[in-house]
């Protein structure tokens, strides 16, 4: 077994399907622990990500357990292996760890899905928007702090404009798009950054009208990110007490299937950017 590691989200993610796996196997811990040849308490370690997992101790855990997915087991190994120090581990003691999970899973990321409805998505908010956002936050954040995190997501964005950018779906109710954060000159410059990003090729931005009434998920912001293989999906949803990450099974197929209502809801991409640009006229 590996080492101590961080705990991040993707440390943690892999130690949640490599306890799943045995679950699912009927092993008890201590039966699966002799036949690796190691200790109970050393695997109970690695199932709640104290302890790393080399790939090669996850495909021989993927044997013990007699996994018939290939690819998972691949994609678990590759997750186990990959301990280089993303940008985001800068802000780590400076900023809440569930930015900094954030940011890890859109990095990995292979596609995002996001839906909100008094918001604009923080990969596409300005700095001066985002700045008002956090310059409202209870209880209130020293200014050095808001700074902290409006360069934090800033940089967040850099996954949309890398050599490999990451395909990327924001539907956006038309509530957001009229808030009027951070005053008229704020809001003039958000929505010409939204037809701008728009423009990209991996870039789709949906607007759901007020017209078109009631709808599957109204009220809730989702956050989807597909991960190597459907197994490893995540869903990022903003609580009042801070995000919370989902994925068990059901779960992600109903946030799967919520997000396609909501798509469904929505203006094509040429009349979302139509619509948007209407607003902006009105202002």
């Amino acid at each position: 077994m590996a080492g101590r590691v961080a705990l991040t989200a993707r440390r943690i993610r892999v130690a949640v399907e490599l306890r799943k796996l045995r679950e699912r196997s009927g092993l008890t811990s201590t039966e699966a622990a002799r036949q690796l040849g190691t200790s109970q308490g050393q695997l109970s370690n690695v199932e709640t990500g104290r302890f790393g997992v080399s790939p090669e101790r996850v495909h021989a855990m993927a044997q013990v357990y007699s996994v018939c997915d290939p690819l998972l087991v691949d994609a678990l190994a590759a997750m186990a292996g990959d301990r280089t120090k993303g940008w985001w581990e800068q802000y780590r003691g400076i900023l809440p760890p569930g930015l900094l999970d954030l940011a890890e899973l859109e990095h990995h990321g292979l596609a995002l899905r996001a839906a909100y409805t008094v918001h604009v998505p923080g990969l596409l908010q300005t700095a001066e928007h985002a700045r008002e956002i956090f310059g409202h936050v209870l209880p209130p954040l020293p200014q050095g702090d808001v700074e902290q995190r409006v360069a934090h997501r800033i940089k967040r964005q850099e996954v949309l404009h890398r050599d490999d950018p990451v395909p990327y779906t924001a539907i956006i109710h038309e509530a957001a798009l009229r808030m009027k954060f951070g005053g008229h000159a704020v809001v003039r410059a958000q929505l010409a950054h939204l037809l701008e990003m728009g423009e990209l090729s991996h870039v789709r931005i949906l607007v759901i009208p007020f017209d078109a009434g009631s709808f599957p998920g109204s009220g809730q912001s989702i956050y989807y990110v597909h991960g190597p293989v459907p197994q490893l999906d995540t869903v990022h949803l903003d609580q009042s007490h801070g995000p919370a990450l989902v994925d068990a099974e059901a779960q992600l197929a109903k946030y799967r299937l919520l997000l396609d209502r909501m798509e469904g809801a929505a203006l094509t991409c040429g009349k979302s950017r139509d619509f948007i640009h209407s607003i902006l006229r009105a202002l």
